[in-house]
């Protein structure tokens, strides 16, 4: 399988991408740490009487910081208010402007599964966005929430930072200064410059109707007979009666695309404008736009770990971050795209040719964009499942079973594989608080992170981070295969259709969004489901990592002596990849050998 990724070009596509990347993350980083602690950089200065309006007009003085009691709470109610506003401009969207095909509410259990998603930056999507969400909905609903939840995540990070950067402080930061800075300096800028390349590159972007276009071919399908009322007709055995018809158009989707789609990918929130997501053309229009991308997902995340190591004044300890999830996101590439490439033997066996040549991508096309082919496909699917992104550009549920597996896992290791915006690197950090524990536990020493000690209550709050996303995955998991109406949502018999259950909960309870897409999720039972998954996989988060800040920031700092554990060495970096995949792979294991093992195994005997 790896001779296959080592034989192809996916290693010089890897390391030109991570190159990119680190040389666009690296000053990025620098400027957000600036702006965020009260720098007007360059041009963007502009911004600051806008801001400080919005600080008249809101109430707020930026200048006095919380606790992190009264960071959680503007936190909580911030997001709470902002899923109730989504959720009515859902209801009432038959009624609302900017609707040209005259979209009608959306369905209660479906608006507030919606609702939960994008203020949870999950965007799990149950439903097909070019045929249930009007224009008005899709820009002041969804695209501002994309902009909210991920200066969100951001907020909580910075609040973490400071919490190590302070000593003997009782405040974290001002909640509603964070996430008005990160929107203004960072997010809007970045996406308007991304949504003019991508404009440029062919992606849409109007408030048009959609467009009835002719075809150069006749295209016949079937569909179901209907009465003079138009009510469906039923043969003898309870089934549609389908009758042969025949087409020679086609209606294309029009709408405000690429705005849209610029901060989905920066904000790594991955909602997709429509159904297909990144597979559509409109949406992901040529190569350049798919590298594009992939490099628009990881680079605010990327950059956070720069701002980590200025922030705290070791820029060494940003690096030793970023190396660690570097190594862990080249092994899921590598696995990904050799496994995709080494195809499926059943098609072989049919005759099927599944090497590559100059007339044929090779290996396992089943579900990928022949533009993209297989290397460029595998490279999009870790990248937007190691960050909470969940954009796809190909169908993960007609990927090979070890192919299906990694995405599943880097989901399950808590996105922390650069993750989302700033939930990427605070989980991270919690991870590295419990690594250094661990690593005290074997010296004998009081476990230290950046002059910090790690003590019981931190201990206690990092493991309920850590237990909250496995705990709501397995036990939903579990419920819907036992439940009739969880079973009944499922389309692939045996260890498949336990994949495509296991795969929903995890993406929902860790933010990401993506789906097997062999699943019947738009029903009451998976709505509730995936929403009660998103909202408390974030939140019961978020808390317990700002009591964490809170504890750090009163802490004084110790003195560095011959006895702590360097922090941004590879000794370090091997630790920390370490407990995170141990945690991993203690909590899904049991769960992962039911799905995509079994079926690795199936398929290797022929079943």
């Amino acid at each position: 399988m790896f001779a296959n990724f080592i034989g192809s070009a996916a290693p010089l596509q890897l390391g030109l991408f991570l190159l990119v990347l680190l040389a666009l993350a690296w000053p990025l980083g620098a400027y957000i740490a600036r702006v965020m602690q009260g720098d007007n950089v360059g041009p963007l200065r502009l911004f600051a009487p806008l801001e400080r309006g919005f600080y008249r007009l809101a109430g707020v003085k930026q200048d006095e910081d919380m606790g992190w009691r009264g960071y959680a709470v503007a936190l909580l109610l911030f997001n709470v208010l902002g899923a109730l506003a989504l959720y009515l401009l859902q209801r009432v969207q038959g009624w609302l402007p900017f609707n040209p095909q005259g979209m009608g509410a959306v369905a209660p259990d479906s608006a507030f599964n919606t609702a939960i998603s994008f203020i949870t930056n999950t965007n799990w999507q149950g439903y097909g966005g070019e045929s249930t969400m009007g224009y008005l909905v899709q820009m002041l609903g969804l695209t501002v929430q994309n902009f909210l939840s991920a200066a969100t995540g951001a907020a909580v990070v910075l609040a973490l930072v400071r919490g190590f950067a302070r000593h003997s402080s009782a405040k974290i930061g001002n909640f509603w200064v964070d996430v008005t800075r990160f929107t203004l300096y960072v997010l809007l800028p970045l996406s308007f410059v991304f949504a003019l390349v991508f404009s440029q590159q062919g992606m849409i972007q109007n408030l048009s109707a959609y467009k009835d276009v002719q075809m150069v071919e006749t295209t016949h399908y079937q569909q179901p007979k209907t009465d003079a009322q138009g009510n469906a007709v039923n043969g003898a055995d309870g089934k549609p009666v389908m009758v042969d018809a025949s087409t020679q158009k086609q209606t294309l989707p029009m709408g405000p695309v690429a705005s849209q789609e610029a901060i989905k990918l920066l904000g790594t929130n991955g909602g997709g404008f429509f159904n297909a997501n990144s597979a559509h053309p409109f949406e992901n229009p040529t190569p350049l736009t798919n590298f594009l991308q992939s490099l628009a997902i990881f680079l605010i995340p990327a950059a956070l770990c720069f701002m980590f190591g200025r922030m705290v004044g070791d820029q060494r300890q940003g690096w030793a971050i970023i190396a660690a999830m570097t190594v862990m996101f080249a092994c899921a590439v590598a696995t990904t795209t050799g496994a995709e490439l080494a195809g499926v033997p059943q098609l072989s066996a049919m005759g099927v040719d599944q090497q590559a040549s100059h007339v044929q991508a090779g290996g396992n096309m089943e579900g990928k964009e022949t533009r993209f082919g297989v290397i460029d496909t595998s490279l999009f699917i870790a990248v937007t499942t190691s960050a909470s992104c969940g954009a796809v550009n190909a169908m993960h549920d007609s990927l090979t079973p070890i192919g299906g597996l990694v995405p599943t896992f880097l989901m399950q290791l808590g996105e922390v594989v650069f993750g989302g915006v700033g939930s990427g690197l605070y989980g991270m950090l919690i991870f590295a608080i419990l690594a250094v524990f661990i690593a005290g536990l074997m010296v004998g020493r009081t476990p230290e992170y950046l002059g910090k000690k790690i003590e019981t209550y931190e201990m206690k709050m990092t493991a309920i981070t850590i237990l909250v996303t496995p705990v709501l995955v397995l036990t939903l998991t579990a419920v819907a295969v036992l439940a009739a109406s969880g079973k009944a949502g499922i389309l692939n018999p045996g260890a498949h259709g336990f994949s495509e259950v296991l795969y929903a909960f995890t993406s929902a309870a860790n933010n990401n969004g993506s789906a097997f897409a062999g699943l019947s999720a738009n029903t009451p039972f998976y709505n509730i489901a995936t929403g009660v998954a998103m909202f408390f996989g974030r939140f019961f988060m978020i808390v317990p990592i700002l009591a964490i800040a809170g504890s750090l920031a009163a802490k004084k700092r110790l003195a560095v002596t011959g006895g702590t554990l360097p922090t941004h060495g590879p000794l370090f970096v091997v630790l920390l990849i370490g407990t995170v995949l141990l945690v991993g792979a203690l909590n899904y294991v049991p769960a992962l050998a039911l799905g995509p093992v079994v079926e690795q195994l199936q398929m290797i005997n022929g079943r």
